[in-house]
């Protein structure tokens, strides 16, 4: 690897984000890292201290917007920036009914999910195509096979991202291109509000990861080509599998009484 390569990670600032920024600049690579947050320019000092002499550039930047992704790339291209690793992680997560989401969250989170990560991969993929080398992993979701109720947008968002890079892995992978989806179910983020004790029972069970262990396998699955990696594999693959077994009746009764 080049040491000009650069790897691009959205939504760094925190959480999954920060964890594959940590492990790509662990792997030698030059970050390029992007959140909406200020914090970004010291979590770039942090990193760059911890594995000098690697280029760390922190930006910030609100990706909920449609002109994000041509602006970011230009950013890229105006200073140079050849980025080898796409990662597309930022998100917003939640679980709501459809129309009890304000219309400027709606059009936030599917920014987010869809449009800017798409046309990033679009972007960055025509050169990564030129160049017959590069690196894509989009951060999806398990829920992208539940459409039940209060999981309408955000799962119906990342089962487009779900579809797209399905799509993309065929079409680019002829060219040395390799596009990754990586499904988390829950991650040990802080970011469901769950408590700390079912916290620590879900991890004991499997079925919550930690950052580190979903970044590691999603990164791996990812150099070595994969098109998709679940994580946790076998409690979220049984249970996605479930979920869509349920008749859409059923998920009507479950509403009518209040479960869910």
């Amino acid at each position: 690897m080049k040491q000009t390569s650069y790897a691009l990670v959205t939504g760094a600032s925190s959480g999954m984000g920060l964890e594959f920024a940590r492990q790509l600049a662990a792997k030698g690579y030059n970050l390029l890292i992007v959140s909406n947050e200020e914090r970004i320019h010291e979590v770039a000092e942090q990193i760059k201290s911890s594995f000098a002499p690697i280029e760390i550039i922190g930006l910030v930047m609100d990706l909920g917007q449609q002109s994000s992704a041509r602006e970011l790339y230009e950013y890229a291209r105006d200073n140079k920036i050849e980025v080898e690793v796409l990662v597309n992680n930022a998100g917003v997560y939640h679980d709501r009914d459809i129309l009890d989401d304000s219309e400027a969250f709606t059009s936030l989170i599917m920014n987010l999910h869809m449009y800017t990560p798409a046309m990033l991969c679009y972007l960055f993929g025509q050169e990564m195509k030129e160049r017959r080398k590069g690196y894509i992993l989009n951060v999806c979701s398990v829920t992208s096979k539940m459409a039940a109720q209060r999981l309408g947008t955000y799962g119906g968002t990342k089962a487009f991202l779900c579809h797209f890079t399905r799509a993309l892995h065929i079409e680019l992978r002829q060219y040395g291109v390799h596009v990754t989806d990586v499904s988390p179910g829950a991650v040990d983020t802080g970011l469901y509000n769950i408590k700390p004790v079912y916290t620590k029972i879900g991890k004991c069970l499997g079925i919550i990861v930690s950052p580190q262990t979903l970044v590691r396998r999603g990164l791996r699955a990812m150099f070595r080509g994969r098109a998709k990696t679940t994580v946790p594999t076998v409690f979220w693959r049984t249970l996605t599998f479930i979920i869509t077994l349920i008749p859409t009746c059923l998920l009507r009764l479950i509403r009518r009484l209040g479960w869910f």
